[in-house]
């Protein structure tokens, strides 16, 4: 079954009634209107994306917070969307989200649990362009529902969970990831968003 950004935004609302702590749901709404602009620019430039469904991922990235607790949310969210019977296209965002470079340690905030389904699911997905952008736009958007450069992101992270032995690797790979798409557009991304000046 598809899923559209009118119908992923009714997911979030409905589970924001039920939330004591709905900040993850204004990130949620600024990482699928970040990663929406950045596809609509992708698309004038002749790339390959679904601008809607860019949007939509980044709406339910993280829905497996809907009972109010980060950790765990990775593989809870893939089996809510499923239960739900939406197709694997939007069930595995929920997967890929958190993980750069096809590599369950490339992310923030510590060693994830050992999970083998998620760490084989990643070492073998093919990312596609839209969860791409939702891995960069996740870290472009504190809970705040503002916008900040992957610097200040990057810092604000680790002010909150600490640094890791997997942290300088998963930084490194942010900055390429941001890179990647620098290139993609032909200029700083950090273009199509003027008000990130306001967070800097």
């Amino acid at each position: 079954m598809k899923l559209s950004s009118k119908e992923a935004r009714e997911l979030l609302e409905k589970e924001r009634i039920n939330s004591k702590d709905d900040r993850w749901i204004g990130h949620c709404i600024c990482v699928g209107d970040s990663a929406g602009r950045i596809a609509k620019s992708l698309l004038e430039k002749g790339y390959n994306v679904d601008v809607d469904k860019a949007i939509t991922l980044g709406y339910v990235h993280d829905i497996g917070k809907y009972n109010g607790e980060s950790i765990g949310h990775v593989i809870r969210g893939y089996n809510y969307l499923k239960e739900k019977g939406y197709d694997d296209e939007y069930c595995n965002i929920c997967l890929t989200h958190s993980y750069l470079n096809n590599d369950v340690l490339c992310t923030a905030g510590g060693i994830p649990r050992d999970i083998p389904f998620i760490t084989e699911f990643i070492k073998n997905h093919e990312y596609t362009l839209e969860e791409k952008i939702i891995n960069l736009c996740d870290l472009m958007c504190p809970q705040e529902n503002k916008l900040y450069t992957i610097d200040k992101r990057l810092i604000d992270i680790m002010l909150r969970r600490g640094a890791y032995s997997n942290t300088q690797y998963h930084i490194k790979e942010t900055y390429k990831l941001k890179e990647y798409f620098d290139e993609l557009l032909g200029y700083n991304l950090y273009d199509l968003f003027p008000e990130i000046k306001e967070n800097l």
